[in-house]
């Protein structure tokens, strides 16, 4: 079953978003506007974290059709013109074993995928070289173990300074610098409050290197 799942998901996300006209994979290898899909993958965890997003968004769906199919059927079969003597019966033990058992089962499929994602990207296998990235409120602070500590701070460039070409909310001063070809170890961690990071253009470059 959880195979199966994992095969449709893709071309059902795929019709989805053809439907809405979503351009993915551009040539700038970056989003565009209105775009309602990943970038194309340049790295196998991404792959990986690609089709575990496909996996929930089934199920989410899923739960969403299901939940209103069961709050159309109460609205037309239970109203007070259709049902003027309400049923007093309680205590269904099939319907409470199933609003208990199938959660629990929806939980396990979305956790075993889950946690062997998280192992999976935990560990660098025969890494290059590591890249130390510090999350700070405001800004980004990398570190290049490898290289003396070499150390510097990377803040967004506000709006109204940004240059013809560079999108807004990723532009920043001093722009991360990694080798290609190169496994990298990432040791991510915060000084405050929890923080995502991710690279917006690997794709491009993993594209240019194959030409």
């Amino acid at each position: 079953m959880l195979k199966s799942i994992r095969l449709l998901a893709p071309a059902f996300v795929l019709a989805v978003l053809s439907f809405a006209g979503n351009p993915a994979g551009a040539a700038e290898g970056r989003s565009v506007p209105w775009q309602m899909w990943f970038q194309p993958a340049a790295s196998p965890v991404m792959e990986r974290i690609i089709d575990f997003h496909n996996l929930l968004f089934v199920i989410e769906v899923a739960i969403v059709v299901l939940v209103l199919v069961i709050m159309g059927i109460i609205i037309i079969r239970f109203n007070s013109k259709s049902n003027p003597v309400p049923s007093k019966t309680t205590h269904n033990t099939l319907l409470e074993v199933l609003w208990t058992g199938i959660p629990v089962l929806i939980l396990i499929v979305i956790a075993i995928p889950s946690l062997k994602l998280l192992y999976y990207a935990d560990r660098t296998q025969d890494a290059e070289m590591t890249l130390k990235v510090t999350g700070n409120q405001w800004y980004w602070t990398y570190t290049y173990p490898d290289s003396g500590g070499l150390k510097f701070d990377s803040l967004i460039i506000p709006e109204e300074e940004l240059k013809k070409g560079q999108p807004r909310l990723l532009s920043v001063d001093n722009e991360v610098v990694l080798p290609a070809r190169t496994n990298v170890r990432l040791l991510l961690t915060s000084n405050d409050v929890i923080h995502n990071w991710a690279v917006p253009s690997l794709y491009q470059l993993a594209k240019s290197l194959t030409h």
